[in-house]
C-alpha cells in the first residue's frame, strides 16, 4: 500500500516552494525558527513529492542555498529541480567578475549546473541596468549557468520599470489578500501585454493575518482593525484564514507563479491543501476587494513596520 496515497498532489507547476525560512529565522508568526537540516530535508522531499519543482532562494538569504544543496543530493534530485536565486545585495552590481563569481559559488552550494533564473534583490539595481549591469547579465545567460534574469521588487513604479526592461525576464513582487497595489497598478496587466512572467511572493504578509488577534504583538496594534475585517470575512465565507489568504491569490491571479514559505511539514500540507480546494466561494474575489479597498501601507509593507 502506497504511504503518501493520501497527501495531496499539486496539479499545477504554479507553486514555488520559497526557502528563506530554510536558512534564517524569519517572519512575524514564526514560532519554531529556522528547522534543522533533517526537518529541511523533509520538507524539501514533501515538497518535490507534491509536484513543487520550483525552489525560490538567495546568497542573502543566511545558509538556504547549502542546507537547499545538501538536501537535493540527498534526495537525488539536483538535475531536476528549478532553482531561482538572488544576487547579495552587498554586492557590486557592476563588478562583472564579482557576479560571475557569485553564481559560480550559488552553483556549487545548490550542488547544481545551471540556475533556472538569477534575481536582483533590490528594485534600485534598476539604475544600474543601463550602466553596464544589463550586459553583464545577459553575458552571464550566454555561458548557460542562468537561463533567465528576473527581480525583486517593492513598488508599483519599478514593477512597471522592470517589465519594461528589455532583458528582464520575471519580476518578483509582493500581493496578498490586505496589498493590492500591484493590481490597482496594472502590473498584471503589462506582465500579460509583455508576455513576461510574474512570482507572487508575500502571499501571507509574513503570517500577520494568519495572527490570532489576542496574539498579535503591541507593537503591531495599528493593523488590528484591518485584521478583524480579514477575520469577519473568514467567518462570512466559511473559510480559515490560510484558505482565504492562498485562496485569493489562486483564483485572482491564475497566470502567475506563486512563491510561499513553510518552518514545518504540517505548515507545507496544509498550504497545499488550501491551493487544492477546489470548492472556493464565488463571491470571494468580489468579497475580498470590497472589504480591502484601501489598506495603508503601513499594514501592508513590512520595511514600515516597528522593529
Amino acid at each position: 500500500m502506497n504511504s503518501h496515497q493520501n497527501e495531496p498532489i499539486v496539479r499545477d507547476e504554479r507553486l514555488v516552494l520559497g526557502t528563506v525560512q530554510l536558512g534564517m529565522p524569519y517572519g512575524i508568526a514564526n514560532k519554531t525558527g529556522q528547522p534543522n537540516h533533517t526537518t529541511a530535508t523533509e520538507i524539501i522531499r514533501k515538497a518535490w513529492e507534491s509536484g513543487i519543482r520550483e525552489f525560490d532562494t538567495g546568497q542573502g538569504y543566511g545558509d538556504s542555498e547549502t542546507v537547499l544543496g545538501q538536501a537535493f543530493a540527498v534526495l537525488g534530485i539536483a538535475q531536476k529541480v528549478l532553482v531561482i536565486s538572488k544576487f547579495d545585495p552587498q554586492l557590486n552590481h557592476l563588478d562583472a567578475k564579482a557576479l560571475s563569481t557569485a553564481i559560480d559559488q550559488s552553483l556549487q552550494r545548490l550542488g547544481i549546473l545551471s540556475l533556472y533564473g538569477i534575481m536582483l534583490h533590490r528594485e534600485q539595481f534598476l539604475l544600474d541596468w543601463d550602466q553596464g549591469l544589463g550586459n553583464i547579465l545577459r553575458n552571464c545567460v550566454q555561458t548557460s549557468r542562468v537561463q533567465h534574469i528576473g527581480i525583486s521588487v517593492y513598488s508599483p513604479e519599478k514593477a512597471i520599470q522592470a517589465l519594461n526592461t528589455k532583458g528582464i525576464d520575471f519580476v518578483q513582487l509582493p500581493t496578498n489578500i490586505l496589498d493590492r497595489r500591484f493590481e490597482k497598478a496594472k502590473v498584471f496587466e503589462l506582465a500579460r501585454k509583455k508576455q513576461k512572467r510574474i512570482y507572487i511572493r508575500s502571499v501571507f504578509l509574513q503570517g500577520l493575518p494568519l495572527i490570532e488577534l489576542k496574539e498579535l504583538p503591541e507593537k503591531m496594534s495599528f493593523a488590528k482593525p484591518t485584521l478583524e475585517r480579514f477575520h469577519q470575512l473568514c467567518k462570512k465565507l466559511k473559510l480559515h484564514p490560510q484558505e482565504l489568504a492562498m485562496g485569493y491569490i489562486k483564483m485572482a491571479f491564475p497566470e502567475c507563479q506563486v512563491i510561499f514559505g513553510v518552518e514545518c511539514i504540517v505548515q507545507l500540507q496544509h498550504n497545499l491543501q488550501c491551493w487544492l480546494k477546489n470548492d472556493y466561494p464565488k463571491e470571494m474575489i468580489s468579497s475580498v476587494k470590497q472589504t480591502f479597498q484601501n489598506v495603508d501601507e503601513q499594514i501592508v509593507n513590512p520595511s514600515l513596520w516597528p522593529q
